[in-house]
């Protein structure tokens, strides 16, 4: 069994204001730890994770993807498409040369380019839209 890291996300060390003289001492919460990013690669096998989360929910994290949902507004349909190549991500130039797929990533379909809607890491899922030529 792999033991995930906890990743502290709280603002404990954002600067006090409206009159306190000291930062108020404060005790990290269970319900605000995260975990490591997901980094869901373009590979040739569709691999998923479950997690338990915060509350005893799960959550489906997609570790590696072939196809994505597309979107194609003329036609008003969605269709499964294979997922030729990411070609850039506009939050990191980096993800685009490891083939991580987020979202806002512009990627190469059978189709044609679209961009990812969805949180691959989060949702489990590549869903896109296809862009107009």
């Amino acid at each position: 069994m792999v033991k995930l890291l906890s990743f502290y996300q709280g603002r404990d060390t954002k600067k006090p204001s409206g009159g306190y003289r000291a930062r108020p001492f404060k005790v990290k919460r269970k319900a605000l730890g995260g975990g490591p990013p997901t980094n869901t690669v373009l590979s040739n096998t569709d691999t998923r994770r479950v997690i338990r989360v915060f509350g005893g929910n799960t959550k489906v994290k997609a570790v590696s993807v072939q196809y994505a949902n597309l979107y194609v507004p003329k036609e008003g349909k969605v269709m499964k498409v294979r997922i030729l190549r990411v070609l850039e991500t506009p939050s990191n130039r980096e993800l685009a040369k490891r083939s991580i797929i987020v979202k806002g990533a512009i990627i190469e379909t059978e189709k044609g380019r679209a961009i990812v809607t969805s949180r691959p890491g989060q949702d489990g899922v590549v869903n896109a839209v296809l862009l107009e030529k």
